[in-house]
């Protein structure tokens, strides 16, 4: 078994470069925002129920525009809805840039920007997550995966230091400033992407269209699992809302923007080393170990004193995250047609999205009523359990096999059969 993070899909596929040179630069600036706007809703505020609300606001625009992007992006130019929603980001951005410096900066604005963002956020991803596939060699998906999650993990290693170093000398404005220039740079970028034109067979966007997508994930018992894993992984044990209060918990102020760039670290640390992801084929039971292993590194931080042992658990729980994330969309785009892509990805969006804008307000709660680092480990442990019962209910991903799997073996065929990505 072989080590290393491959790069062919980079290397044969131009449009691939430009969606993944893209996707860093904006969520390079995206995290900025990511950690500035708690930090101002805290300086303004001073409540951890205040900063979980923001998962509160975004958790309509993430459901209805989830499913409904989904729709679109199985209807309508992927290439297009990319480019107009990084553009609608960018929006929301600069109303963060706009309160953020008024002489008496308002609460109410952030939480908007907050919502409109996600909204954006989730009418794009469904697109962005059904097209990658479409960009690289079938044999490339896990490749091609581990390089899309790379990316992020650039942006949240680099962005949460950035975001304390200019939080804590030019201010949070020149943070959300950043984060507006990155949309605008990246949409650039997404403006170079040809065309994707769809089938002429392909469905109007719907009411109908989307039932069509939930009815064919219903009738998938290991998609239903894979949903489920990640969302009550994120739902119980995703502790980045409450992070400034345990920070001070721990009287470590200082370590906060590493807090929150351990997650990335531990994810860096496995996509680099991704080549034997190609070897695996149960990617069902890679999902589940890696859950549970993320839960339980989750319980190791609320539960030690130490501010670096509890760095460490922030690291190990980010390589487990990853390994889950890995294998879950090696599986979704190996065994999903691609004329429902778009649909089943908005529903993807629901289950690895909405959990943690529930666990912002669940972190938050728990942490004003049972203090912030047994709303940690208690979460942690919740995780934990919580995948071994959906494991032990939904068998079917645990058996799934993606060398026999009907699912995966006529994707795989058609894929194979079909013309390959231009390299050029």
């Amino acid at each position: 078994m072989t080590f290393g993070l491959d790069l062919s899909p980079l290397r044969s596929s131009r449009d691939f470069r430009l969606l993944w040179g893209s996707g860093v630069i904006t969520i390079l600036g995206t995290t900025l925002t990511v950690v500035a706007l708690p930090l101002q809703i805290k300086a303004l505020t001073g409540s951890s129920v205040a900063v979980g609300a923001v998962g509160a606001v975004e958790l309509v625009p993430m459901v209805v525009c989830g499913l409904w992007g989904g729709a679109l992006a199985d209807a309508l130019d992927r290439r297009r809805l990319l480019l107009w929603t990084e553009l609608a980001q960018g929006g929301s951005a600069l109303v963060l840039v706009v309160d953020s410096l008024l002489p008496h900066p308002a609460v109410w604005p952030l939480y908007c920007a907050a919502a409109f963002t996600t909204a954006g956020a989730a009418l794009q991803r469904p697109s962005l997550d059904a097209l990658a596939p479409q960009l690289v060699r079938h044999d490339q998906l896990a490749s091609a995966a581990s390089l899309l999650s790379l990316r992020w993990n650039i942006g949240a290693i680099l962005g949460p230091v950035l975001a304390g170093l200019i939080a804590t000398t030019a201010g949070v404005a020149v943070a959300f400033q950043l984060d507006l220039l990155s949309f605008l740079a990246s949409a650039l970028l997404l403006f170079r992407l040809r065309p994707v034109p769809t089938a002429p067979s392909a469905e109007r966007a719907s009411l109908g269209s989307i039932t069509e997508g939930l009815r064919y994930a219903r009738q998938r018992r290991d998609l239903l699992a894979s949903y489920a894993v990640d969302f009550v992984a994120m739902l119980l044990a995703m502790p980045t809302a409450i992070l400034p209060f345990l920070a001070d918990r721990l009287h470590a102020t200082w370590a906060l923007g590493l807090m929150y760039s351990s997650f990335a670290i531990g994810s860096l640390l496995v996509g680099l080393t991704s080549s034997w992801a190609r070897r695996v084929h149960r990617h069902g039971r890679m999902i589940a170990l890696a859950a549970a292993g993320w839960g339980a590194a989750m319980a190791g931080a609320g539960l030690v004193p130490n501010v670096w042992v509890v760095l460490f658990c922030l690291v190990a729980a980010g390589a487990a995250d990853m390994v889950s994330g890995l294998f879950r969309s090696t599986l979704w785009n190996g065994t999903i047609p691609d004329e429902l892509r778009g649909r089943l990805a908005g529903i993807e969006v629901l289950s690895y999205s909405t959990g943690p804008q529930l666990a912002s307000v669940r972190s938050g709660w728990t942490a004003a009523a049972l203090g912030v680092r047994t709303s940690v480990w208690a979460g942690g442990l919740a995780c934990v359990l919580a995948v071994g019962a959906i494991a032990c209910a939904l068998p079917a991903l645990w058996r799934f096999d993606a060398r026999t799997d009907p699912n995966a073996r006529a994707v795989r065929l058609r894929r194979e059969t079909a013309p390959q990505p231009a390299a050029l």
